[in-house]
């Protein structure tokens, strides 16, 4: 039998961080809870959990800054929870690779839903049907997960690295927003500004003049494709 998944929960709100957690267990994930930035992150580097809910209105250091320290310490996944009103920090969020968000007031089973698939699509990718995949001075290791421009190894974060294969195991066709959650993040539902983000970060990464793009191009009225190096 598989061992739960740990996810641990960072809110200051001990009533929404309790009602959390108790959908969580429901539905067999094992649970942590710390009300503040500095404990998630001793708690994280103690036991790394397999997903974080991260609260970003933290007192002391902010989910922002949270959420920047665990990407510099590798790929665990970030559901992040944001005020309505919060759209900047969401924005700032996602662009620092978190890997989705639920915005508060929030539906605990909705939560519970994005934890899921999060958590699917993290641990139990299937087989590359490629194994290396290259366009011009870029190349892609599907077995190894790593993506290399010019030799160099990119920064990707878990979700930029399956957008990129996505993109080049179709090059040429062009993509809804709609379709890339569907097939990128495994989401039949979620905020179409997810794509957008993680597509401007992607092209930073890999475009030779990321506000031009060449390889990621905007096709305009139905969304992205990615065209190879000539």
């Amino acid at each position: 039998m598989d061992l739960p998944t740990r996810v641990l929960v960072v809110d200051d709100d001990v009533t929404v961080a309790d009602v959390v957690r108790r959908y969580l267990e429901r539905a067999g994930h094992r649970v942590t809870l710390a009300e503040n930035g500095e404990d998630a992150l001793r708690r994280v580097a103690e036991d790394p959990p397999d997903l974080v809910v991260l609260d970003l209105m933290l007192p002391g250091i902010d989910g922002l800054e949270v959420c920047r320290r665990l990407r510099q310490r590798g790929a665990i996944p970030v559901i992040m929870l944001t005020a309505l009103g919060e759209e900047e920090n969401r924005i700032a969020g996602l662009q620092l690779g978190a890997d989705d968000y639920v915005t508060k007031p929030f539906s605990p089973r909705e939560l519970t839903l994005r934890v899921g698939s999060v958590l699917r699509r993290a641990h139990t990718r299937p087989a590359p049907l490629t194994p290396s995949l290259t366009d011009g001075d870029l190349r892609l290791d599907a077995v190894a997960r790593k993506a290399t421009r010019a030799g160099a190894e990119l920064p990707l974060t878990t979700r930029e690295f399956d957008l990129l294969e996505f993109f080049l195991t179709h090059p040429g066709e062009a993509f809804t927003r709609e379709h890339l959650l569907e097939r990128v993040w495994g989401w039949d539902f979620g905020d179409q500004s997810t794509v957008t983000v993680h597509v401007r970060r992607l092209r930073e990464k890999i475009e030779k003049t990321p506000a031009k793009p060449t390889r990621i191009t905007t096709v305009w009225g139905v969304g992205y494709r990615y065209d190879r190096t000539p």
